[in-house]
């Protein structure tokens, strides 16, 4: 009869609550977590008024606890929402920093397309006089196409300036020749070609056609990438977090309440593998977002000094004023050849002469002393906003744990596991979805990446692409984007699953790390209280065993 005794203290002792009863075997109280529950706004309808055994939990250490099956998937589902909420807030806190930049970008550049319009209808009014208000057309169109191609419509910049220039040189070549009947339209198309023979305009055109290129080029690029990089966080700040992910961060966020611990933090490099695991897929935008930002700068560099952005679009009325006198200058030779390729034209009786005054007015001046100014700001705030936006994806994980880990003195041991309040032994796994394979706290199968998040990474090397072309002055083409994928390869991606990203491999030759605790039994971290079930069944059988004695 001792030896029965003795058997029952043994399982009373085992089976008592663990872990802050304080000594004694009495349930303790759930009123925390009741008035903690019932603040979340969930129902106390089932909430256990004193803790029970934790057999049924999925989730959370089976020990003894507060919370049922129900609230540990209501508070999973909290956490989730939560988490989500979390990465919104962030990534708009990122959006609305480029938005802020594209829009004093995209203003100031549409004001000084707007000043350099201004300017050229005033001076040219008070310069060219009856030849600019009959001909003011030619001019807006200019204006009105730059405005088209700098916000990406299909416009071949090339073509604009080729068809501005042609249009004017018809101009005032009838203009200088009005002594003669008016010439038809074939006739007038026999002058344009000459263009290219003649250079009426002098180096004027092929200069400002390189200027103009490189300027526009450069900036529709630069707010494009601007754009881009903000739908990019939009959407990855979208993304779902994975089932696995929910576990872990209910484990990490809520079940130290089931567990009676409600005051106890998580340990740094706890919180770190949790949200290492659950961005993992956004940490892989890193590369390709760095690349983006690097060369968003390079381009935004160009933008300031003498050969920049305001000089180029502010200097456009006295260039073309330059390319009009030069044309009338020469225009004898001009005529000259005019008349020899394409034909004389036929008097008319008038006392007409072919040189008007208006022509001889002088040089259009377009000062601006405040807009290099102004650009050396826009262009150096934008980048220390593009250099301190570089870290983000892989920033994400310390600044969601930065407020909600234990810290002070003793914290390491004091602080919440996973399990129990104790220090947190694993080592801190690395960026990026590769790098999780032996992540213990979010299981995570490395061979299948998010879609979503793999078409943003194509989009940012899509567009450092076009921005690489950009700083060598070439015109990008915004509307077909088959040939802007880097790679190798051929043939055109139009499932919406398929992706020419590096293949995410598990090395064959590296063996896994094998840690003191083991990640594919996250329960060996628990207390002895928490592996109740099986020693009890030990000591029932050594019961049994006496009592057959």
């Amino acid at each position: 009869m001792d030896s029965f005794i003795i058997a029952a203290l043994a399982v009373c002792s085992l089976t008592a609550p663990a872990c802050g009863d304080k000594g004694t075997s009495k349930a303790r109280s759930c009123s925390d977590i009741r008035q903690f529950y019932s603040g979340k706004g969930f129902s106390l309808d089932g909430v256990p008024q004193a803790e029970i055994s934790g057999e049924h939990l999925r989730i959370c250490p089976q020990g003894y606890t507060c919370c049922t099956s129900g609230m540990e998937d209501e508070l999973a589902t909290l956490s989730r929402r939560e988490m989500e909420g979390l990465l919104r807030d962030a990534g708009r806190s990122l959006q609305n920093s480029l938005t802020g930049q594209y829009k004093a970008f995209d203003g100031y550049f549409l004001e000084l397309l707007n000043r350099s319009e201004i300017s050229l209808q005033e001076t040219f009014t008070q310069t060219y006089g009856l030849l600019y208000s009959q001909n003011w057309q030619v001019f807006s169109d200019l204006y009105t196409d730059l405005r088209h191609y700098y916000r990406g419509s299909n416009v071949n910049l090339e073509e604009v300036l080729n068809e501005f220039w042609s249009r004017l040189l018809e101009k005032l070549f009838q203009h200088a020749n009005k002594q003669y009947a008016p010439a038809g339209e074939d006739y007038l198309d026999c002058v344009s070609k000459q263009m290219e023979t003649l250079r009426p305009f002098g180096e004027t055109p092929r200069t400002m056609k390189m200027m103009v290129t490189r300027t526009f080029v450069a900036a529709r690029s630069f707010v494009q990438g601007l754009v881009i990089s903000g739908e990019v966080v939009r959407k990855v700040s979208q993304v779902q977090l994975s089932p696995e992910c929910t576990r872990a961060m209910m484990r990490l966020t809520y079940c130290p309440h089931c567990r009676g611990m409600a005051s106890a933090r998580p340990c740094a490099n706890y919180c770190s593998n949790v949200m290492k695991g659950c961005l993992a897929n956004q940490a892989d935008l890193n590369t390709e977002w760095r690349h983006l930002a690097e060369t968003m700068i390079q381009v935004a560099d160009r933008f300031d000094g003498p050969s920049g952005v305001d000089s180029v679009v502010l200097s456009l009325p006295n260039r073309i004023s330059e390319a009009m006198l030069t044309m009338n200058d020469n225009i004898e030779s001009i005529n000259s050849k005019l008349f020899q390729s394409c034909g004389s034209l036929s008097a008319r009786d008038t006392s007409s002469t072919g040189v008007d005054d208006s022509m001889k007015r002088g040089k259009v001046v377009v000062e601006d002393k405040l807009a290099s100014s102004k650009m050396d700001k826009l262009v150096t705030d934008v980048t220390i906003r593009l250099r301190d936006m570089q870290p983000y994806w892989v920033s994400l994980p310390s600044v969601l744990c930065s407020d909600r880990v234990a810290t002070g003195t003793g914290a390491e041991d004091k602080c919440w596991n996973g399990m129990s309040r104790a220090r947190y032994l694993p080592e801190v796994m690395g960026d990026g979805l590769a790098s999780q394979i032996n992540n213990p706290e979010v299981e995570i199968d490395i061979t299948k990446p998010d879609m979503t998040i793999r078409q943003q990474i194509m989009q940012l090397k899509i567009m450092t692409h076009r921005l690489k072309n950009a700083l060598n002055g070439q015109d990008v083409d915004f509307q077909d984007t088959s040939d802007d994928v880097s790679g190798s390869g051929s043939g055109n991606c139009v499932d919406e699953m398929c992706y020419r990203g590096p293949r995410l491999v598990v090395p064959a030759t590296q063996p896994p790390i094998i840690y003191q605790y083991p990640p594919e039994n996250k329960k060996v971290k628990a207390s002895a209280s928490q592996n109740l079930p099986g020693i009890s069944i030990y000591v029932l059988s050594l019961l049994t065993l006496l009592l057959r004695r």
